[in-house]
């Protein structure tokens, strides 16, 4: 198997090359189907029922390849055009056990609607492989700080006793909620590639941090830009990413040869 590698192929055809159990964690972020209207990629499917057939194949295969304990991340979006979602959603958690499911707070709005408010966020499928086992889930891995105000705060509630404890346990921040408030990507942003659906590194840190250890393995059947390559190089895990096409496959390989070549010029700011 290919580790730390981009794999350029359709991903029904590469999925199948895999062992099964073999990854801890998968982050996919499929086409939304008719939401680009001006990305072939994402309008290559006749109907619904063609995506969706589609869809339930991959989720199949990418269930055969996940651990155990392993998680399967899905993204998608609701709306007037992408309403496909709600159907998907609900024939996947017929193939796996559904687990959760997180909002992902964009932050600022895209104003595309005049009858209904801005939409500004997106959604991700978590399932874990059945019922009976349970996913590997690190909550403190995902805390998020408190301000020096609210820890000031916080230390004069007279409930508790012991100082010491409590300001080590505000030191640590708050869990992470199943609402990541993570600002969408700019134009002007230097973590931009140029994929059209980039997600924010920060956001995909959240997955990766909590829903995996040093040195597992991780898959991305939709590699796109690359995001879950170099935030898994940077917080030592391995992965596997799976990409249909070669613009894009580049786009990732030019990201990764930047963090491994220049890591003291990083593409982002990772100490968030």
């Amino acid at each position: 198997m290919l580790i730390n590698k981009v794999i350029l192929g359709d991903c029904l055809t590469e999925l199948k090359n895999f062992n099964e159990k073999t990854f801890q964690l998968i982050i996919a972020d499929p086409p939304y189907f008719q939401v680009l209207l001006e990305e072939e990629w994402d309008n290559q499917w006749k109907s619904e029922e063609d995506y969706l057939d589609w869809s339930i194949k991959w989720i199949k295969e990418c269930r055969r390849v996940l651990k155990d304990d392993g998680l399967l991340y899905i993204f998608g979006q609701l709306g007037k055009r992408e309403h496909v979602w709600l159907h998907l959603t609900s024939r996947a958690a017929n193939v796996m056990q559904f687990h959760d499911m997180i909002i992902w707070d964009r932050a600022v709005g895209y104003n595309e609607r005049g009858d209904s408010f801005t939409p500004c966020y997106e959604m991700i499928l978590m399932l874990r492989k059945n019922e009976k086992e349970k996913p590997y889930f690190n909550k403190d891995s995902v805390r998020i700080p408190y301000d020096d105000e609210t820890i000031k705060s916080y230390l004069n509630d007279k409930r508790y006793k012991d100082k010491t404890a409590r300001l080590e346990h505000l030191q640590k921040g708050k869990y992470a909620t199943n609402i990541l408030r993570v600002p969408s990507l700019k134009g002007s942003s230097k973590e931009k590639a140029g994929h059209p659906s980039q997600k924010p590194i920060r956001l995909i840190e959240y997955l990766i941090l909590s829903s995996s250890r040093e040195n597992d393995i991780i898959l991305d059947p939709f590699m796109g830009s690359g995001t879950t390559a170099v935030v898994s190089e940077i917080n030592n895990r391995k992965w596997v990413g799976i990409e249909i096409n070669p613009l894009y496959v580049k786009m990732a390989d030019e990201r990764l040869k930047e963090i491994r070549f220049f890591p003291e010029f990083p593409l982002y700011d990772i100490n968030h």
